[in-house]
């Protein structure tokens, strides 16, 4: 027997009569299975009501790089087309015209002029290719800082020094002691067969020099100095204008001093202006620290001034190389989508991390996660990079598998996702159960290359791919996709197992209760699906022999954890729809135990009260139609508590309910047990003279049954001691007719339990025949027939599809109550 009696120790927690009965309000209130349910009840965030205002009046952060690029982009082509205009004018006029007639120190300064402008302008484009490759200087250290930082500062350094290891001299990178680092997890994987931009060495000696990434800095310090010599030279000529002498009659030299003076002017302005543009990028990028502040704004954190930087450098490389306005058109979700298609590992590693930062940020996430979501290739990667398995791919995995979850949030992305082909299959690999208890796993879906998996961040992983199931399964056809996914169902119904040990262990860690959670939330989204599709996937999860097995160890041992056990018996509620899951719940031992022992459990917290509705809700299910549950409650001695349960607000509605179905479905050889309920007559009776319309639902239907277990004598001594006639019962019942002329969605049987009861009464005792005549019950019975709908046929309900019809149709009861009225 089940051990139901109250805590009287210290410290329990008694609801007053007030905050009971408010409860018991509210819930009273709630949707249930015992009647239909509005599609907008489970519709999406956002689906049902108006979108969010998303806030506009704050402008994109990368805007002020685009303008400042611009700005410069400006100043270089007005350089670039007065130093071609003056290279043409030196070429065509001075040194084509005057080359002889040119005095030497001016031939000569001419020369120098055009080599290094020439040099500066046609290789200005270069410049900036090299300082493009310059910005993957940190990212190379910054592709494992998702995994540095679970280490220590001595590991660290250790994984700085592999990252740094020589390389041989055809370009294979060499590995010294190969046996000892291939079971280093921390070291990092280069491409054998291509060399990193960042790392080329350019000449056998002194590559520290000639690094790629030094050469960009190398070009724009011999640019700044031959503009500063090219406007030291223009400008000392143009004051001392020492241009030589011109004789008299000496018509070749006579236009000489003219030309050489526009030369050294659209030299000077050339040169000035490339300094001018060169000042004012390191006025607002050294001083005013622009970069600094678009990271910041961007909330990128510390790894993000290399995105940042590499936007800069792409926006102002378009500007200068087409038109530049070019670079205007950039925006930092269309970037990191760029280079999310990319294959280099750091450029992939790059776009997620921008992707993850905005799709988690509330005020950029609405933009980003829209121009993701009509963007068909990028959430297919997306979705690609779930299937990643490499240990060095595991921050650009969970970056994708986070941007994915907020994707799925609404409702037509979340049906992009998973029309994706293969993209439930890419979610599934997310999911890893442990068979063993060792903390140190051995693998990840398929092999991964690294041996030692003590760092792999496995319980994360577990808790996105579960986080977006639970998200693709708020729709309909998502949650027949995911029944269909071959091996998925069993793999999140392991992660319900949860063992007394673990529910009971004070230090257990809250990443393993998340993830047990995650799982029963869409176990139960899935169960509760409406239609054949939610049959089919009911039938399925039923027929997985783990899955009563955890529920019935998460009720019996998860009195720390009533979130749990409430999504628990949900399951629990749901499945119990079909026939056959009905038998397996209560054929699985304990099951009906526990829940008449959460059920009946006084002292509980106001918090909690919602697991014991949930567990009375489930024995309804469990109790209805099944022979063999009734049977089991029965014998579990219950009957006597829902007697008593009847007195208490929170939980009389269910517990009527369950009395009402112990007495339509029990045994034949219960019927001297099921006498007992008759103690349960005063307060059904009070129930039905009561002003609320739910309560009077359920008491009037378990009226219609309770009585039918007492004699005429009986049921008259009955509303003696409750102090209440049959004449004000009768008269309560046809009010109720005339009160609801159509059957309410809220209490859907009422006009179904009153006829029912009417017909008991005038069967019971011939005078009420007279009573209810009087009453006009043969007018309301005629007006019943006029309005009789589907929603009276059924005892539960899947969203708006009845279950469970009844065997008797309202068209018999009420020919059954005419003919009774009619009968002298």
């Amino acid at each position: 027997m089940y051990d139901a009696s109250p805590k009287e120790a210290d410290g329990s927690v008694h609801l007053q009569i007030s905050e009971m009965k408010r409860l018991s309000d509210a819930y009273s209130q709630s949707t249930t299975i015992f009647e239909p349910e509005n599609n907008s009840s489970n519709g999406y965030r956002g689906s049902s009501a108006e979108p969010p205002a998303v806030d506009h009046s704050v402008p994109a952060p990368e805007k002020k790089l685009t303008l400042f690029a611009l700005r410069l982009a400006i100043l270089e082509k007005a350089a670039t087309g007065l130093g071609t205009l003056g290279f043409i004018w030196a070429t065509v006029v001075l040194l084509g015209g005057f080359a002889i007639t040119l005095a030497k120190s001016d031939f000569w300064i001419i020369t120098i002029i055009l080599l290094t402008e020439g040099t500066r302008i046609f290789s200005r484009s270069h410049e900036l290719e090299w300082q493009r490759q310059s910005t993957w200087s940190l990212t190379g250290a910054g592709i494992n800082s998702f995994r540095l930082l679970k280490l220590g500062s001595n590991k660290i350094w250790t994984a700085l020094n592999s990252v740094f290891r020589g390389r041989s001299q055809d370009g294979r990178q060499i590995n010294a002691s190969r046996g000892e680092r291939q079971q280093k997890w921390d070291k990092r994987r280069l491409p054998t067969r291509r060399w990193a931009t960042s790392d080329v060495p350019l000449l056998p000696y002194f590559s520290w020099l000639f690094l790629s990434r030094n050469i960009s800095k190398i070009l724009q310090c011999l640019q700044i100095l031959a503009a500063a010599a090219c406007v030291a030279l223009s400008l000392m000529k143009l004051i001392l204008r020492n241009f030589g002498e011109i004789a008299k009659g000496d018509t070749d030299k006579r236009n000489r001093k003219d030309a050489l003076m526009i030369f050294y002017s659209l030299a000077l302005a050339e040169a000035s202006l490339f300094l001018l543009e060169k000042i004012y990028w390191e006025l607002t990028v050294t001083c005013s620290k622009i970069l600094e502040q678009v990271n910041e704004e961007c909330e990128f954190g510390p790894s993000g001034m290399i995105s940042v930087r590499r936007f800069f450098y792409d926006a102002y490389s378009r500007c200068v190389d087409g038109s530049v306005f070019d670079g205007l058109k950039m925006d930092m979700v269309s970037f990191s989508m760029e280079l999310l298609a990319s294959n280099s590992p750091e450029e992939q590693l790059m776009g997620a991390r921008i992707l993850r930062s905005f799709a988690g940020n509330k005020r950029f996430s609405d933009d980003t996660l829209q121009k993701i979501g009509i963007t068909s290739s990028a959430v297919e990667r997306l979705v690609e990079m779930l299937n990643w398995k490499d240990c060095e791919e595991e921050e650009i995995r969970q970056s994708a598998a986070e941007i994915l979850s907020k994707l799925a949030g609404e409702k037509q992305n979340s049906l992009r996702v998973a029309g994706i082909p293969g993209a439930l299959e890419s979610i599934s690999s997310l999911l890893y159960v442990s068979k063993t208890s060792n903390s140190a796993l051995d693998e990840v879906g398929e092999k991964c290359i690294i041996a030692d998996h003590e760092h792999y961040g496995f319980w994360t992983f577990n808790h996105l791919g579960l986080l977006l199931l639970k998200k693709l399964a708020r729709d309909h056809d998502n949650c027949g996709k995911i029944g269909n996914t071959r091996g998925l169902l069993p793999k999140i119904i392991d992660f319900t197992c949860a063992k007394e040990r673990l529910l009971k262990d004070d230090h257990v860690a809250a990443s393993q209760i998340q993830t047990i959670k995650r799982s029963l939330q869409v176990i139960k989204m899935l169960a509760s699906t409406t239609g054949s599709t939610g049959k089919q996937l009911r039938k399925e999860i039923s027929e997985i022999v783990f899955t009563f097995n955890n529920i019935r160890d998460i009720l019996r041992h998860g009195e720390k954890y009533p979130d749990l056990q409430k999504l628990g018996i949900e399951i629990l509620t749901s499945l119990a729809m079909e026939d056959d899951a009905t038998e397996r719940i209560g054929g699985t031992g304990g099951i009906l135990k526990e829940l008449l022992i959460i059920f009946f459990k006084d002292g509980m917290p106001i918090s909690q009260v919602h697991v014991r509705t949930a567990a009375g809700e489930a024995l309804v299910m469990l109790a209805l139609e099944s022979k063999q549950n009734c049977n089991c409650i029965l014998k579990l001695g219950a009957l006597e508590k829902l007697v008593k349960a009847l007195e208490i607000p929170l939980v009389r509605l269910n517990a009527a309910r369950i009395l009402r179905n112990l007495c339509t479905y029990s045994l034949d050889d219960c019927f001297l047990e099921l006498r007992g309920v008759s103690a349960a007559v005063p307060s059904v009776l009070k129930g039905i003279l009561s002003e609320e319309d739910k309560l009077r639902e359920v008491m009037v239907g378990l009226a219609a049954r309770a009585f039918k277990f007492m004699t005429y004598s009986e049921s008259s001594i009955m509303f003696e001691q409750a102090g209440i006639k049959e004449t004000e019962i009768a008269n309560v019942l046809v009010q109720i007719l005339k009160k609801h002329t159509y059957p309410p969605p809220r209490f859907p049987r009422i006009r179904r339990f009153t006829i029912e009861l009417a017909i008991w009464m005038m069967k019971n005792k011939e005078s009420n025949v007279g009573v209810f005549r009087n009453l006009g019950l043969e007018k309301e019975l005629e007006n019943v027939l006029d309005t009789t709908s589907e929603l009276e046929s059924f005892n539960i309900f899947s969203g708006t599809v009845g279950l469970n019809r009844f065997k008797t149709s309202m068209q018999s009861l009420v020919d059954t109550a005419q003919n009774l009225l009619s009968n002298d």
